[in-house]
């Protein structure tokens, strides 16, 4: 035996032999499962022994929707701003970045669109901040960014300039940019800015890897891949430099013709197939979010404003584009907020399923903020994979204050509606959608139990408390499903005799601990196949 855990509370989430005390590992693999006395009959001279101090050992868990590349390069390389609360704090933290450096832009990160947007931020409090360069910032939804002066002149971003292909640049009442850029008008800019080298993204995904080992993540799944993603990731695999399993999703364009995006995805599909990394899945945005109104209704919005987004994919497109990659074998991921984009999608679906063979896809859609109680069985129905980000169902301002006065009373009833969705069949993945929020998925769990802010000991009112899911659905929702959602299952997902030894050692029974407690779990050791890739200082 290369190693054995002894004096562990095993659960391996496989229901037919749930728990054990001790397992062997043998060339990255579970070899065996038992008690303390018979799994260290299997150890010799040489194999490694860890004591798991009676802690609760698990799968190791999976992030089905998390952006590794582009956050990692970002937080790791750009000032932060996801703690400024008022347009004074933005300003300070970008001022004070903007002295550590000379490099020729100054770019932030992770701010909220709940507390910023066209109502006190534009490129004239960015010019406060940064008077002297071009200056770019992305919300941590990646769905909203903002331009100083200098960076639209860098741009060419002036009034009359169109806006690109579902993207919108915000005008004042004179017709000039203010600086903000909505959906793919980010892109726009982003594309005319110097961009980070492949060097800076693999420092970025070295840095974030980290980040998620110490997190108990032993594989991802990278929603939104394109040439530049897949290359990187390819040569950190081909290096052997990734300590996470990688799934990746490729981005398919409305623009682009449904020959010509099939041909693209197949060929980046055949080309990055590793042990570590492939690309199996087409990743489509149907529609934006709410607070930016880019998000997909049914009926119109219910306030003052009203109206309403249009669909990123035509109607006709989704109906031709999801059987066309069904058929070619592609997983489909598809982002919906909206409750018109989900019922498209599932429309889209379903056109798949009447036209073309019916095979195991686990076709996702991520987010699934708003949705029609009648669409709810069609998750069952269709096969389709709720992938679900639960840190965002509590009630702080960007839903209370800002996307249910949007959408009005009866449509926030089925906002974040998880349990539903559970209880009508929908299988369920969890997941971070890390830089929108924390990758940890502690905290995540741990809302998803309570639709509260995470260690607020239940004083803090819990949003559509009936949408709770329980703790199996949750950890279920980072292995077994997690695994089965990024065709993993075979090798992963639970902690069965030949599958990869991918598993973690807690701090704390989160079974049987306090649920508001479970947020502040310490994740000791991951292994990945067997190799240690975290250890905490406190675990020796």
């Amino acid at each position: 035996m290369d190693t054995i855990v002894l004096n562990a509370n095993i659960v391996t989430m496989n229901s037919l032999a749930l728990r054990a005390q001790a397992l062997a590992i043998v060339a990255g693999r579970v070899a065996a499962l038992g008690s303390d006395d018979q799994i260290r009959a299997l150890a010799g001279p040489k194999t490694r022994v860890i004591d798991a101090g009676g802690r609760l050992v698990l799968p190791g868990f999976q992030d089905t929707h998390i952006h590794l590349q582009d956050s990692g390069q970002d937080y790791s390389q750009n000032v932060d701003l996801g703690d400024a609360a008022t347009p004074d704090e933005l300003a300070d933290m970008l001022a004070n970045f903007a002295k550590t450096h000379s490099r020729p832009w100054v770019n932030g990160t992770g701010w909220s669109a709940g507390d910023f947007g066209a109502h006190n931020l534009d490129r004239k409090l960015l010019d406060r901040a940064v008077p002297d360069r071009p200056c770019l910032i992305v919300a941590s939804d990646g769905h909203n960014a903002c331009l100083n002066s200098k960076g639209c002149e860098a741009v060419g971003l002036v009034a009359g300039t169109p806006d690109p292909m579902n993207g919108h640049f915000v005008l004042d009442e004179e017709g000039e940019p203010t600086g903000l850029l909505y959906e793919d008008a980010v892109s726009w800019a982003e594309d005319q800015t110097p961009r980070p080298t492949d060097d800076d993204f693999i420092a970025g995904v070295k840095w974030a890897q980290k980040l998620a080992n110490g997190f108990g993540l032993t594989g991802v799944q990278d929603p939104k891949v394109e040439e530049r993603h897949a290359r990187v990731y390819r040569r950190m695999a081909d290096a052997g430099d990734l300590t996470l399993r990688i799934a990746a999703t490729a981005k398919v364009f409305p623009r682009e013709e449904l020959a010509e995006a099939l041909e693209r995805l197949e060929t980046m599909r055949r080309e990055n197939q590793t042990d570590m990394y492939r690309i199996h899945a087409a990743k489509f945005f149907l529609d934006g979010v709410i607070e930016n109104r880019t998000a997909t209704m049914i009926e119109p919005y219910s306030d003052d404003i009203g109206g309403n987004a249009p669909l990123m994919f035509t109607p006709e497109q989704v109906l031709s584009y999801f059987p066309a990659f069904d058929a070619a074998r592609f997983q489909l991921h598809v982002h919906v907020i909206g409750d018109g984009a989900a019922r498209i999608a599932f429309d889209g679906v379903e056109a798949a399923r009447r036209q073309n063979t019916d095979w195991p896809a686990l076709h996702q859609f991520a987010h699934i903020q708003c949705i029609d109680p009648a669409d709810i069985p069609r998750f069952r129905q269709l096969g389709v994979v709720a992938n679900v980000q639960p840190l965002w169902a509590r009630a702080e301002p960007s839903v209370t204050e800002i996307a249910a006065p949007m959408i009005g009373p009866e449509r926030t009833k089925w906002m974040y509606a998880f349990r539903s969705m559970a209880d009508a069949g929908a299988p369920m993945t969890l997941s971070s959608d890390w830089g929108v929020s924390t990758m940890n998925p502690f905290p995540i769990i741990e809302t998803a139990l309570t639709r509260q802010p995470p260690t607020k000991s239940g004083d803090y009112p819990a949003f559509l408390p009936e949408q709770r899911l329980t703790l199996a659905q949750c950890i279920s929702g980072y292995t077994v499903q997690a695994a089965a959602a990024a065709w993993r299952s075979r090798d992963t997902g639970t902690l069965d005799p030949g599958k990869f030894a991918d598993l973690i050692i807690l701090d704390r029974d989160i079974f049987t601990c306090d649920v508001y407690d479970i947020g502040d779990t310490e994740v000791l050791l991951t292994l990945l196949a067997g190799e240690e890739v975290h250890r905490s200082e406190r675990f020796q």
